[in-house]
């Protein structure tokens, strides 16, 4: 069963970048991603996945405020 994975980050280019990174582990399948916190929390909600890849500065809710929720 592999880790699933959602990318958080406000720069669409960082998480092209990571997704190819990431995919190219079995283990590992993005099932999502994210532009800020906000997103982020609702996209957590829908998608469950075991490990959120997140920025710390993102417009909007960034990453350490989205956490605490």
């Amino acid at each position: 069963m592999a880790i699933r994975v959602l990318l958080v980050d406000d720069q669409p280019l960082l998480r092209t970048g990571f997704r190819m990174i990431l995919e190219a582990e079995q283990e590992i399948a993005v099932v999502g991603e994210a532009g800020d916190g906000l997103q982020a929390l609702d996209q957590v909600r829908a998608l469950q996945p075991d490990v959120v890849l997140m920025d710390i500065r993102m417009p909007r809710m960034d990453g350490v405020e989205a956490t605490r929720h």
